[in-house]
């Protein structure tokens, strides 16, 4: 476990947490997780380094209450968490293992129709100067390709859907369209009808998501390449 610290400035007056770096990010991307497993210790800080912690009154006044797991879950979620280099480093490496691995398999050069392999992909990300942050791979897959492009001929296989979301879940749904919509539609009933290209290692994630908020309601129709023609 790797101890870090969570901290907030409000009203000019610091309040820090330890936390357990690996939880404390999982709550801050609002993961389901027990405040529990995440706080090293039940205090609230203004100098946890110096062991001064901050009282009663003042966490009151700052945060609306005294309880220790309600203020820490509002340091972790609205303040910073004090991630060390060598975490950040290793990171960014395990998420670019996943994009390589993820365009090696799902990536091909559209010369020939034939994969690339992670080597030649690794090379070429170094090559572009691409940027890979810790996002999850759908959010970014689309930037890093045309980045790619610039030095390695390369395309993901996608499928294209056409989609028609009830009025009711429309707005709760838009924000996981938009990084595979190519159009939409708004119906006079509040319907949303859109395509979407998706690359076809997240179609599983995004239906599941896409479902879950929908509770299965959408309407789905694959669109061949013929039918744009």
């Amino acid at each position: 476990m790797v101890e870090v610290i969570a901290r907030i400035k409000i009203k000019g007056k610091n309040y820090e947490t330890l936390v357990n770096v690996d939880k404390a990010l999982q709550l801050k991307k609002e993961e389901s997780i027990n405040i529990d497993e995440v706080i090293v210790v039940e205090r609230i800080f203004y100098d946890s380094k110096k062991g001064l912690q901050a009282s009663s009154s003042d966490l009151e006044e700052a945060f609306g209450t005294s309880d220790i797991r309600e203020v820490a879950k509002k340091i972790i979620k609205e303040g910073e968490i004090l991630v060390p280099k060598e975490y950040r480093d290793k990171e960014r490496e395990n998420k670019k293992k996943q994009i390589v691995d993820f365009l090696a398999k799902y990536s091909v050069d559209p010369r020939t129709d034939t994969p690339h392999t992670a080597e030649r992909i690794s090379s070429a990300l170094a090559e572009a100067g691409v940027n890979i942050d810790n996002r999850p791979v759908e959010q970014q897959i689309s930037k890093i390709i045309e980045k790619v492009k610039e030095v390695l001929p390369i395309k993901i296989k996608t499928k294209k859907l056409k989609l028609r979301i009830p009025s009711e879940h429309s707005g709760r749904v838009y924000g996981l369209l938009t990084d595979y919509k190519e159009s939409e539609n708004w119906l006079s009933n509040g319907d949303l009808e859109c395509v979407v290209n998706i690359p076809l290692g997240l179609q599983e994630d995004f239906y599941d998501k896409l479902n879950s908020v929908t509770h299965g309601s959408v309407i789905s129709q694959e669109i061949k390449e013929e039918e744009e023609k």
